[in-house]
């Protein structure tokens, strides 16, 4: 993998693919920048070998051309206080203005352009639109993983038109953590996989089932396991049209020799409120009026059990509805359990979106081996897919 490491950028501007989809509340203002802040390394590479950056990312979703909310205008002071370089921004990614801007940045300094979704050509691959984003520099570098998924204009075309092309280290970095899951872990390696819906998982559950020793299934997809195994679920929500592939992946699971750990109880509301009446149940007898959001405390002690005897750890996916305080349990006592198992010995890798978040709203950051910006793209790599943003670089 040829990383920036293979180049000394002195008098090249350097054209970096990053992934500032940062979240802003109300007032514009970053609530976290733990995507810019991971840009960094590579930004100061570049710098300190005597180069300039220019810095293309999109930023939330927005419907069709420029929208004020979604700006990256609103990222310029925070940027130009994290890397101490002058910031130039320019409102829109292709102009003779902004490529002159580009062309004419002095070594040292960084030029911030418009949010690439603006245009629709950024997420058809247009090669046009690409060929006018290669104006921007002399050396490409993609340090976006969070993207790499996507055959995006940005991500993978504009690559074909640069001889010299690379990874940041965030890329590098990502790419390596995720190879060693993958090609050579240590043993037991026990993955644990939750959110809402079995739907959004199976791929990567079906992949694992040939790489793990451990899959510990939880949040709302469990319930759908519940149900493959004959048991009732209340007013859970779970996924009709995928109780057959749970039973089919359970029979696949038990062929491989590998454990699949679903919970043995769950906290039950009567409604999806934090105030709402709250119990313990054991899972497949949920009464009719009730829905699990949590796993329950016997749950938590078995799969805490099997971490603690883990070697390689890999997390996707919260346990339970962690974002109200009734419900933050399961997801706070499994990343203690990771922390605690990280710190005795074993690799960790938590794997984007809300995982992250989990992590860091406990305060566990710093306390497992490695925290992934790709929610997406870590998932479709654990699917065994070809990444085309990987792919354009290495190609």
């Amino acid at each position: 993998m040829k990383t920036i490491d293979s180049y000394n950028f002195n008098g090249k501007r350097a054209l970096i693919r990053v992934d500032f989809n940062v979240p802003l509340n109300s007032a514009f203002e970053i609530t976290d920048d733990s995507r810019m802040t991971a840009a960094l390394p590579t930004i100061q590479k570049i710098i300190a070998d005597g180069g300039s950056v220019v810095l293309m990312s999109h930023l939330g979703r927005p419907k069709s051309g420029p929208e004020n909310k979604y700006s990256l205008k609103h990222l310029l002071p925070h940027l130009e206080k994290l890397t101490g370089a002058p910031v130039a921004f320019s409102d829109d990614c292709i102009s003779e203005g902004a490529v002159n801007t580009s062309k004419n940045l002095p070594a040292g300094h960084i030029h911030l352009l418009e949010n690439l979704r603006f245009y629709s050509e950024e997420t058809a691959g247009n090669t046009a639109f690409a060929a006018s984003l290669a104006n921007h520099g002399d050396i490409y570098v993609n340090d976006a993983f969070g993207t790499a998924h996507r055959a995006h204009a940005s991500t993978a075309i504009v690559a074909s038109s640069f001889a010299d092309k690379c990874f940041g280290f965030l890329m590098a970095n990502e790419v390596a953590n995720a190879k060693k899951l993958m090609s050579n872990p240590d043993r037991p390696f026990t993955s644990i996989v939750g959110g809402a819906k079995v739907s959004d998982k199976i791929l990567i559950i079906e992949n694992l089932l040939n790489i793990a020793d451990h899959i510990i299934i939880g949040g709302g997809m469990a319930y759908t396991f519940s149900v493959a195994k004959g048991g009732t679920i209340g007013d859970s929500l779970f996924e009709a049209d995928r109780v057959e592939k749970c039973a089919e992946i359970l029979k696949k699971a038990a062929a491989k020799g590998v454990e699949i750990h679903l919970p043995a109880d769950n906290v039950i509301a009567d409604a999806f409120s934090n105030e709402a009446n709250q119990k313990q149940c054991n899972s497949g007898s949920i009464p009719d009026g009730w829905m699990g959001l949590d796993i329950g405390e016997k749950a938590v002690a078995a799969f805490s059990d099997v971490l603690m005897k883990s070697k390689t750890i890999l997390w996707n996916g919260p346990m339970g509805v962690f974002e109200m305080p009734s419900y933050e349990n399961g997801t706070k006592s499994i990343a203690d359990a990771v922390a605690e198992s990280t710190r005795a010995g074993a690799f960790s890798l938590i794997g984007g979106g809300d995982s992250s978040a989990a992590v860091k709203k406990f305060g566990y950051t710093n306390d497992v081996s490695y925290v992934s910006t790709g929610g997406g793209a870590l998932l479709e790599f654990f699917e065994g897919k070809e990444l085309p943003g990987i792919a354009a670089v290495e190609g």
